[in-house]
């Protein structure tokens, strides 16, 4: 077989980001040497809070760019409570490399496991399995600190602005109706839901606008709408009804984190941010300062996350036999829980990071 490699942009960054890449990135190799001749390469940069306090800087200098010359960047967690910026804010590079390479469409799967917490006693919660598309780039996000965007009067006023423009909305919604497509033949609903305030906010009832426009090039997708603060209710009452929920940047920050918490918790929270040219992967959780060091990390949401970045490489590259690598990590996790072998220290059980990384190993 025919090897060749791909290049990945690698930021481990702080706390527990440095183990749980190390884990995803073991399973991720072990996935492909049973599956294909494709080995992946990696060009370590430099980032987050403990290389800001070492050096005034966020990133290695070269580090932006050198991340989009990869074929994907791969992160870990960046950004340590104890360490801000003198305004008050966190270091955050990865916001940055969002912006700079326009990465619109953030992915977050939210899929009940077998023998994983299951927070709701509703028995239906076992079918939990949809998606929320977060736009990554602009929404209330557009002026986040590390950006410099916002207004600041006098020490006595500070102005955000939400931006939503037509460009990149119609790009995330087109993304999301494809999404739905996917996923309706793979079995699932093929709903898309737009998730907004279109009620009080012109920006939001804009953002719903161009969504009924590109809704009508996709006839075989159902559609549906919530407002976001009835959506945050129904992730609690009916969470099993939906498939794909599209929505502004802040809006699906939130939504995800409370849609991770339904099926055990944000150590499963895996997360891609995908734009034209270049994704970034990460697991959605922090840095885990008050764990990092303790081999108690649940290194799964990372792992899941690898399993996104081999999907999108596979497009990317077209070689399909990363599809292949991609469904044999889900299958070994899906049955690692079913088996009652991945028992994570997050969800009360015995297993921390290099223990769970081990048994993944041997599922594989």
């Amino acid at each position: 077989m025919t090897q060749s490699k791909i290049r990945i942009a690698l930021i481990r960054g702080d706390g527990i980001g440095v183990d749980v890449s190390d884990a995803a990135l073991a399973v991720a190799e072990a996935a492909l040497g049973k599956t294909s001749g494709v080995r992946l390469s990696y060009n370590e940069i430099l980032a987050g809070a403990g290389y800001f306090t070492e050096t005034g800087r966020d990133i290695e200098p070269g580090g932006e760019e050198a991340a989009g010359k990869a074929d994907a960047i791969f992160l870990g967690a960046i950004g340590l409570p104890a360490i801000r910026h003198p305004d008050g804010t966190e270091i955050s590079p990865h916001l940055r490399l969002r912006d700079i390479y326009q990465l619109y469409a953030g992915i977050r799967p939210v899929r009940a496991y077998p023998n994983a917490p299951q927070r709701l006693a509703d028995p239906r919660a076992q079918e939990i399995d949809l998606v929320i598309l977060r736009e990554s780039t602009e929404g209330l996000f557009y002026s986040a600190a590390v950006h410099g965007r916002s207004e600041i009067i006098n020490n006595e006023e500070v102005r955000d602005v939400l931006r939503i423009t037509r460009a990149t909305t119609e790009k995330l919604h087109r993304f999301g109706f494809e999404l739905a497509r996917k996923r309706k033949a793979r079995g699932n609903k093929g709903r898309l839901t737009c998730v907004d305030k279109a009620n009080v906010f012109t920006s939001m009832a804009f953002f719903r606008r161009i969504y009924d426009e590109i809704a009508d090039q996709y006839d075989d997708v159902e559609t549906d709408y919530n407002y976001v603060d009835a959506q945050a209710l129904d992730l609690i009452r009916r969470p099993w009804d939906f498939d794909v929920l599209v929505t502004e940047n802040m809006f699906g920050d939130i939504l995800s984190d409370l849609a991770g918490g339904l099926v055990g918790g944000m150590g499963m929270a895996a997360c891609a941010e995908i734009g034209d040219e270049t994704g970034l992967f990460q697991p959605a959780h922090g840095s885990a300062p008050d764990i990092m060091g303790q081999d108690k990390a649940n290194p799964l949401a990372a792992i899941l996350s690898v399993v996104l970045m081999l999907e999108y490489l596979a497009d990317k590259t077209g070689q399909a036999s990363l599809l292949d690598s991609a469904s044999l990590i889900d299958a070994a996790i899906n049955r690692g829980f079913a088996d009652n072998r991945l028992r994570p220290v997050e969800f009360g059980g015995d297993m921390g990071t290099a223990a769970i990384t081990s048994e993944l190993l041997s599922l594989l």
